[in-house]
């Protein structure tokens, strides 16, 4: 049955198309740990430790806002970062924008391990803080839509799924990294020692990223697909006006389905600052709560390759579709979990939440986009859309905090109730959208087949799933 599959691998490409694949897959995993495990550790930061470092206020409801905010910063700038960055690839290819976008994400977080307090140098402190969250979200947006789709162009069509789900097994390991190198240093030091030099420590040893992701992204080869359309003088002058001009309407579907990062948001940035925060009088310690995005985190990893395989055999889209609602759900009893200080069932839905529901999202999400789009503007379609999503999503910590202030009564009620809405959102988005699991990704590079407009058995599959 699988040699009937459109697009899987011709005769004549055997061992070494195979070896390649294999190869894109795990550069693109090392590469994700590395430059996701830079970012996720400001999120950590900006829930336990940057209020007072960076922007202490006598009132703390207003210190915790401007630093889960300094969070959101980094997103907005993904959206640019998406714009150059996805051009770049779609223009020079895969494997040179991963190398510059590793490069910028390391430098930019051991940058942030040096910063000055602002008990030493005053508002100059955040405002530097917040320069440096702006280039790490500019070189994120263009880590996992390069990645994914040297992973996506390198692999089998019937296997697209599984492999390109190591991209995004790879960003949950960077989380679990980030969590784990706070942990001890939480725990063992004196709170005055932590929050003095010791939360400094994670963000230093992003030394060894620029390095690692140097030697790692260099040995990977440019993928075939790519090169093809190199040849053809398929490369686009302007990725960017090309995509909205043939793909707006995948963009815009994108865009919603992306919404379903809000899960990500609630249980990990949210719900650090409700359980940690003593403004919200929980009272959970911060390294109590660190093992929970850890835990969560450790199960995704297990599970991700699973949900991308099991993508590859029942399609993307009803696996984009349940993930969502079901976490959304369960929003509701974490919080209140979180909100009754109950540590044990705080974790046990917490990982159900985030560590399994979302990732049946997550696992698919990756693929599914790339597959949308057409070689020519691959890279930059798929970094504009996750990353306006992902920058709506971002300011939905602060909009939480100002919605439900420390000594609001209502906050499972509130946060679990909008959490939901917004996954409905990116469920109907993708009930909407085709399914692109069996598209020959070389059909799409035909004039008048971008983005939405893809095979039309896949249409009639669409309607069926």
């Amino acid at each position: 049955m699988q040699a009937e599959v459109r697009g899987a691998r011709p005769p004549g490409q055997g061992a070494e198309a195979r070896a390649m694949s294999r190869k894109a897959a795990m550069s693109g995993w090392i590469g994700s740990t590395l430059e996701y495990y830079d970012f996720a550790i400001y999120g950590q930061a900006a829930a336990l430790v940057f209020p007072a470092v960076f922007f202490p206020s006598q009132d703390p409801t207003v210190a915790l806002i401007a630093s889960l905010a300094t969070y959101a910063v980094g997103y907005v700038a993904r959206p640019l970062g998406a714009f150059v960055l996805g051009t770049w690839g779609d223009r020079h290819g895969r494997k040179n924008v991963l190398v510059l976008a590793m490069m910028l994400m390391g430098v930019s977080t051991l940058a942030v391990g040096l910063l000055p307090t602002y008990g030493q140098v005053g508002v100059l402190a955040p405002v530097l803080l917040v320069l440096l969250r702006l280039v790490q979200g500019f070189a994120v947006a263009g880590e996992l839509g390069g990645a994914s789709a040297m992973i996506v162009e390198h692999a089998p069509a019937d296997r697209r799924g599984f492999y390109a789900s190591f991209s995004l097994q790879g960003t949950q390991a960077g989380s679990i990294l980030a969590a784990a190198s706070f942990i001890p240093l939480a725990a063992f030091l004196p709170e005055a020692a932590f929050q003095s030099w010791g939360w400094r420590i994670p963000f230093l040893l992003s030394a060894f990223v620029i390095l690692a992701g140097y030697l790692i992204r260099r040995r990977v080869a440019e993928t075939p697909v790519f090169l093809e359309e190199t040849a053809r003088g398929g490369a686009p002058k302007a990725p960017v006006l090309q995509v909205v001009r043939e793909s707006r309407g995948t963009i815009v579907r994108c865009v919603l389905m992306a919404l379903a990062n809000v899960v990500g948001t609630t249980v990990v940035v949210f719900g650090a600052a409700y359980a940690t925060n003593e403004a919200y009088g929980v009272g959970m310690s911060p390294a109590t709560y660190l093992w929970l995005p850890l835990a969560a985190n450790v199960v995704a990893v297990v599970l991700i390759p699973y949900f991308g395989k099991l993508s590859d055999r029942i399609g993307r889209r009803p696996l984009m579709i349940a993930g969502p609602l079901g976490a959304g759900v369960l929003s509701f009893g974490y919080l209140y979990a979180v909100g009754q200080g109950n540590v044990v069932l705080t974790i046990a839905l917490a990982i159900l939440m985030f560590g399994v529901l979302y990732q049946v999202w997550n696992a698919t999400f990756a693929s599914y986009f790339q597959e949308l789009f057409p070689t020519r503007h691959r890279v930059t379609g798929f970094a504009v859309s996750q990353n306006i999503g992902l920058m709506l999503v971002a300011f939905l910590p602060s909009v939480f905090a100002f919605i439900a202030p420390p000594g609001s009564a209502n906050v499972p009620l509130v946060i679990g109730g909008l959490t939901l809405l917004l996954c409905i959102v990116s469920a109907v988005a993708a009930w909407t959208t085709p399914e692109t699991s069996r598209v020959d990704l070389r059909d799409l590079e035909q004039p008048g087949r971008a983005g939405i407009a893809t095979a039309a058995p896949d249409r009639e599959r669409a309607g069926a799933a």
